[in-house]
């Protein structure tokens, strides 16, 4: 997509953060946007702060674990723009670091129904919507580095569970929409200057209720010194247009991910030896993509 102008885009979690720069980022190349997010007053502001010489910016409330409220926010949005062809489930929500055998099953359950079930719920919401106008758009599904890598010492498992789960979602939506000239991108940030872990302040009732948390020094300090979200919102209007898969902003990461994957792979190493050792001479596996062309 090389050009936005005339383009509507819905992003979530706007209000702040990473959402509020891809919401600035998009309008600031021509595309109407619709901001939705959780807390009404920092929603109200953002879309005040985007207002003046940009295109048309407008809010919804949406509690993205809740597929109602996304419908409805998707049929605001429709409503608004007529059509909508770029879709940012960005709503993201973090605990801070604590033992992952000590957390409570609110925390799962919370972290789950938000960074998980979001992009799901905005997915569903849409999809038929961006196939149904024919003029081709792009989702964008937040993940994080720890979608791919699991940091050890973190604490943050819970957290990468349910990033992991989104990047194999956008993987499956990616295969899902290509034919319909959609396309799917999965941000995978790490430190970027953020409160994501200040989102316990509106955890609901149903989930324990809010609360507050210190975050690790070493967490805050990488918070800290990371790469502003603005900056991140130029990455994924890039990748927007592009037509990029992955939107990796820290290229020092990548030894991260290396040193994950030689696990893997000595994982199949290990296989190799064990299929001899135990004598099991198994049939090679059918190739998916071959199966599918037949």
């Amino acid at each position: 997509m090389k050009d936005f102008h005339g383009k509507a885009a819905f992003v979530t979690g706007g209000a702040s953060g990473i959402g509020l720069a891809m919401a600035r980022a998009l309008a600031e190349a021509g595309a109407r946007v619709m901001i939705a997010d959780i807390e009404e007053k920092p929603l109200a502001d953002a879309v005040a702060s985007l207002k003046g010489n940009l295109p048309e910016v407008r809010g919804v409330a949406c509690d993205v674990r809740d597929y109602t409220a996304v419908e409805r926010a998707a049929k605001s949005a429709i409503d608004a723009f007529g059509k909508v062809h770029i879709v940012c489930n960005n709503a993201g929500v973090g605990s801070g670091a604590s033992a992952l055998e000590d957390t409570p099953d609110e925390i799962f359950d919370w972290m789950f129904a938000v960074n998980t079930m979001g992009p799901i719920n905005g997915f569903k919401a849409f999809a038929g919507k961006l196939r149904k106008h024919g003029e081709g758009g792009h989702i964008v599904n937040t993940a994080s580095i720890a979608g791919v890598r699991i940091a050890p010492g973190m604490n943050n498992g819970i957290y990468a569970a349910s990033k992991f789960a989104v990047v194999a979602l956008s993987f499956a939506m990616q295969d899902a929409m290509a034919r319909h000239d959609i396309g799917v991108s999965v941000l995978c940030p790490a430190g970027v200057d953020t409160n994501i872990y200040r989102a316990g302040r509106m955890r609901p009732q149903r989930f324990g209720g809010p609360f507050e948390r210190e975050i690790s020094p070493v967490m805050a300090s990488l918070l800290k010194q990371g790469l502003s979200a603005d900056q991140v919102g130029q990455y994924v209007r890039r990748a927007i247009e592009d037509g990029d898969f992955f939107i990796f902003t820290h290229p020092e990461t990548r030894e991260w991910v290396m040193e994950w994957h030689a696990r893997v792979m000595a994982g199949f190493d290990r296989a190799d030896l064990l299929r001899d050792v135990l004598g099991i001479n198994a049939p090679p596996q059918p190739d998916p993509a071959k199966m599918r062309r037949t």
